[in-house]
């Protein structure tokens, strides 16, 4: 049976560049739910070596400048990827097309970090605080059974490069303040990472009463808390 397009180039890719994946606590990853996975991100393989541990394609948010580069966009398409909108339209973007995405059953990845350790590159263990918009997503959604699955990448192994200077990406994306810098973005190439699954999330009424409630936006940050915790937690081991 043909496995689909973005998990065959996931992991050809990642045999390519010759990245070694372990897996560890495979059971907790939902079997039925509605699933939203939630990650730290450090490299560009971070999409790939996913669908790798999870065995399924992924729609993963990524940064609107992805869609205008030549052969990256077409890239990004294959792999199942959803860019953002730039600018102030970027929030409302993301809440359109991932809800059509998990209203059609299909898996959604966040990096809720951002862009931040891409460019600033962290060290492996080093968590940045988290965006709210995927909690407010989760909290949001019209669908019924809906999980979000915390998952750290722990890079055991890599090697650290540069990928192109910040000007080059400020040519495509003008609005981003990341790319202001005289510098260059960073390139992480893992050789051997740990992918450590966290305890999922059920996102049921009891969640959503809360959030629809006058606590909405500590009901968000409460959930967005949860999963970095788990992450950071995860990772520190």
């Amino acid at each position: 049976m043909n496995q689909p397009i973005p998990l065959q180039l996931s992991r050809s890719l990642l045999d390519a560049a010759g990245v070694s994946v372990s897996l560890h606590n495979l059971e907790r990853i939902p079997a039925k739910s509605k699933l939203l996975i939630v990650s730290n991100h450090r490299s560009l393989l971070d999409a790939p070596v996913l669908m790798k541990a999870i065995g399924r394609p992924v729609r993963f948010a990524c940064h609107y400048y992805m869609s205008q580069v030549p052969l990256l966009q077409q890239a990004i398409a294959l792999m199942g990827a959803f860019p953002l909108e730039a600018d102030q339209r970027r929030q409302a973007s993301f809440f359109r097309q991932s809800a059509g995405f998990l209203q059609a059953n299909q898996v959604v990845g966040v990096f809720p970090e951002g862009a931040d350790p891409m460019v600033k590159v962290n060290a492996p263990q080093q968590l940045s605080p988290f965006y709210r918009g995927f909690a407010h997503l989760a909290l949001r959604v019209p669908v019924d059974g809906l999980a979000i699955l915390p998952i750290a990448i722990a890079s055991r192994e890599e090697k650290r490069g540069k990928l192109a200077p910040l000007a080059l990406f400020r040519r495509f994306d003008p609005s981003e303040a990341l790319f202001q810098g005289d510098g260059w973005h960073s390139a992480i190439l893992y050789r051997h990472v740990d992918v450590l699954f966290g305890h999922p999330l059920l996102i049921d009424e009891s969640w959503k009463s809360r959030y629809r409630g006058s606590g909405g936006a500590t009901t968000a940050r409460e959930l967005t808390q949860a999963c970095w915790s788990q992450i950071a937690e995860l990772l520190a081991r």
